[in-house]
């Protein structure tokens, strides 16, 4: 009987190794074009992952030759896949921006041949650009991109429920509770207007942003956006403060980014004489006297005949990227970047790509001050959890990965712009709106959850599976990063039983495992490069008695033992996590000595492991009932030493909220 408890549940989950270094980069701009000078950019790599390469993209809208196109349609039709393949591949790779919205079943075409040739990582990352990319007209591509990423997924536990989880442990555990997120700037700096579009500067002592709390003289009811600030005293944010003239002007001012130094701010001004567009890119520089001026355009290169708006500068400050909806993008509005020539002049502003780039809107890029990850806002990508949410993309080998979605301790129901993270990687600052408001828009900030963390490459993945049944099994996993205090959203473990999560290297961690069905999975751990755990847990019969070996109390005494507690401190965690569950303590000793004193000490061991389990965890008495039954239940007739031994034990009967 403890064999089948102590042995049904084998957990089996392989830290895979972070490739983490500093790399010679490749240029992201094609061949044969200047590549920019940020060759300090330390450069993760992530999970392995493909990447697609369209050299032409920035070249020529549109590429076509129908002679080939005949070919690779002749191949398909004999159905040889082999051949067909690496000509569709190069005619895709000349694809021009016209190309993934007019020829997007090609997208799906060449994911079908590769999966057909056994090339899953392939196929995934086309069918990916076919749906983002897509008309009405592509139908079949949602049911083969599910079916591939079935066990790819991330489940996350609501909010709500995840924080109802903390609390349950709260009590019991020595881990500190979550600092929280959501949490509004406050009043200080936000204003019953919209406010948005933070910066904070390199020394972290000043936030600028955006705000339209000032109204115009001459049309009360219209905004006039200005740029503000606020300084940072001894951890706190005084009060928001204009930016003043003359770079606050008549026209509207916003959407700001600061060089190193401070000397160099870039901003975005809009319906002014001098703009190519309806807002163009600005500069301007610190006088000697502490004051703004020398304030110019970037210029026809950089600005459009459209909106171009939110700079974000590279580490050596000679990439710029921003956001524009000028004709000739993928969709409704696309992130854009600028790079310097050798003159010092910024080049023609190039497209980031259709991985980045959907049919829908991409704005407020942010790249992050030390790494080569990009922030940005999305309605377009794959997994959305309300109208724009935040994504990060890594650049590997000149090439961005597919974008991730920073999860739900960001990532709310409403829209969520302007990500922004301090150098040293600590607090997020970004703007968001409610979903019952999606117009006025907040200034947020607190400290910064795994899933937007740049240093988060580390994959760990795991499968629970009862080895008896050989099924998976059910639950919520939860991380705890025991040194830095990061918050790491709980996921549901998938319908086969596995997950993944992205951590940051040669840190220490808390896995916990939570379900109905058994005991939680508590363990600590290092993680390092190629390590494996092998977790042994119960699953529960509730028509059965648990029993524990190493539940052995001295003779003729009821006190409860160090060695004990881990067993009862797992107890605690059930109880704790499962608020409805009661629970029976049943001590029971062997046939040797008085029975009356085998009864009385049975009872006194039961009633002292209900006290520590209540004391332990907060527990009202009601929840937990103890009885002693002396040797009136044997387990096995004694004969021998090991038989009294086995005798000798204490039960515990987990009893469900419908009484069973």
């Amino acid at each position: 009987m403890q064999k089948n408890f102590l042995n049904r549940l084998l957990f089996l989950f392989l830290l895979l190794p972070p490739l983490l270094a500093a790399a010679q980069q490749q240029s992201p701009f094609g061949p044969g074009r200047p590549q920019p000078t940020d060759s300090t950019f330390r450069q993760l790599t992530p999970k392995a992952e493909t990447t697609l390469d369209f050299p032409n993209l920035n070249k020529i809208p549109y590429y076509e030759n129908r002679r080939q196109k005949g070919a690779i349609r002749k191949l398909e039709r004999r159905k040889d896949w082999e051949k067909a393949l690496p000509l569709l591949q190069a005619y895709v790779s000349n694809f021009g921006v016209e190309n993934f919205y007019k020829d997007t079943p090609l997208l799906w075409q060449l994911g079908q041949l590769y999966e057909r040739t056994g090339n899953k990582a392939r196929a995934v990352a086309y069918y990916r650009l076919a749906l983002k990319h897509h008309c009405s007209d592509v139908k079949k591509i949602p049911q083969y991109f599910d079916s591939l990423e079935t066990g790819q997924k991330a489940l996350y536990v609501p909010l709500k429920h995840y924080y109802e989880l903390v609390e349950y442990r709260k009590g019991i555990s020595a881990f500190q509770p979550p600092k929280g997120v959501y949490t509004n700037m406050g009043p200080s700096i936000n204003s019953k207007h919209e406010d948005y579009a933070p910066v904070i500067a390199p020394d972290q002592k000043q936030l600028i942003f955006s705000s339209k709390r000032i109204r115009r003289k001459d049309i009360q009811s219209t905004p006039n956006e200005d740029l503000f600030y606020t300084a940072n005293q001894d951890g706190y944010w005084d009060e928001a403060k204009s930016f003043g003239k003359p770079v606050n002007s008549i026209y509207n001012e916003g959407s700001a980014c600061l060089t190193k130094d401070g000397q160099t701010l870039y901003f975005t001004r809009c319906d002014c004489p001098n703009c190519h567009g309806n807002c163009d890119i600005f500069v301007a520089s610190k006088l000697k006297d502490g004051s703004w001026g020398n304030i110019r355009n970037l210029g026809a290169t950089v600005n459009s005949s459209a909106w171009d708006s939110q700079p974000s500068l590279s580490r050596n400050e000679d990439t710029l990227y921003f956001a524009s909806d000028r004709l000739g993008g993928f969709g409704l509005s696309d992130i854009y970047f600028t790079y310097k020539l050798k003159n010092g002049r910024w080049a023609p502003a190039q497209n980031a790509g259709p991985v980045i780039n959907t049919r829908e809107s991409e704005v407020s890029p942010f790249i992050h001050p030390l790494y080569q990850v990009l922030y940005f806002s999305s309605r377009g990508q794959l997994l959305n959890y309300g109208d724009f949410d935040i994504y990060k993309t890594y650049r590997i080998n000149g090439r961005w990965q597919e974008p991730r979605n920073i999860g739900p301790l960001v990532n709310g129901k409403g829209s969520e712009y302007y990500f922004t993270i301090d150098s040293s990687s600590k607090n997020l600052y970004y703007a968001r709106s409610e979903p019952d408001d999606l117009k006025n828009l907040d200034l947020y900030s607190f400290p910064l959850p795994m899933e937007a963390h740049p240093l988060a490459v580390t994959h760990l993945e795991g499968t629970l599976i009862d080895s008896v049944t050989n099924r998976p099994l059910q639950g919520i996993i939860s991380i705890i990063d025991l040194e830095n205090g990061i918050e790491v959203a709980s996921k549901y473990l998938r319908d086969d039983g596995s997950f993944d999560f992205d951590l940051i290297d040669e840190n220490r961690y808390m896995m916990i495992i939570q379900s109905p069905d058994y005991f939680s999975v508590e363990k600590k751990f290092d993680l390092k490069q190629d390590t494996l755990f092998k977790i042994m847990t119960s699953v529960i019969d509730y028509s059965l008695p648990l029993i524990f070996k190493n539940i052995e109390f001295e003779e003729k005494s009821a006190q409860v033992k160090p060695g004990m507690e881990g067993i009862l401190d797992r107890i605690v965690l059930f109880m704790a996590d499962h608020p409805g569950f009661k629970l029976k303590i049943s001590g029971h000793t062997d046939a040797s000595g008085d029975p009356d004193f085998n009864l009385d000490l049975s009872q006194k061991r039961a009633d002292a492991i209900k006290k520590y389990i209540m004391l332990k965890g907060k527990f009202p008495e009601s929840r937990i009932e103890a009885w002693g039954y002396g040797s009136s239940e044997p387990l096995k007739e004694e004969n021998t030493e090991e038989d009294r031994r086995i005798n000798r034990r204490v039960e515990f009967k987990i009893i469900k909220p419908n009484g069973k």
